[in-house]
């Protein structure tokens, strides 16, 4: 996984998150395609909590955006991840999610595509959502709490 010519050997344990080369940022998601469900967030107490209700450009069987070049355009409210969003969204991030970790400077999870070398090593250690995600177009906004699920963590 990491023998393009826009990757270090192991940049994930050396290279700051600012440092890295848009391949290397890029990398380092895992595809579990959490960050794609949406959200809800407790006003008074800051509590973020999943849905299943993924947004309309996941793409379902391989957890990835659909459009993801032009997600921004799609979806305005889509958070775009940098380094420089990262310290002000990291709460949001799934609790897996390697920015989130290496942000907070834990390493990454062993089932990592880029420790296995295997993109479907998230699948099968059931972190990610492949196949049990709903589609925000099918449920009104005010039903999404109905839909409230806890983070496969594996």
């Amino acid at each position: 996984m990491t023998d393009s010519p826009d990757m270090r050997p192991r940049f994930w344990e050396r290279i700051p998150l600012k440092s890295m080369t848009s391949g290397e940022w890029e990398a380092l998601c895992d595809g579990c395609g959490k960050c794609c469900l949406n959200k809800l967030e407790d006003e008074e107490t800051g509590i973020v909590v999943l849905t299943r209700i993924a947004c309309r450009l996941l793409d379902g069987e391989s957890c990835r955006c659909g459009q993801y070049a032009i997600r921004k355009t799609l979806v305005p409210e889509c958070i775009v991840l940098t380094p420089k969003t990262i310290p002000d969204i990291a709460y949001w991030l799934p609790a897996t999610c390697a920015y989130k970790l290496l942000f907070e400077g834990e390493p990454l999870p062993d089932w990592h595509p880029l420790l296995t070398g295997d993109p479907e090593s998230v699948h099968r250690a059931g972190v990610s959502v492949r196949g049990w995600t709903l589609p925000e177009f099918e449920i009104d906004e005010e039903d999404w709490e109905d839909h409230i699920i806890e983070e496969p963590t594996g």
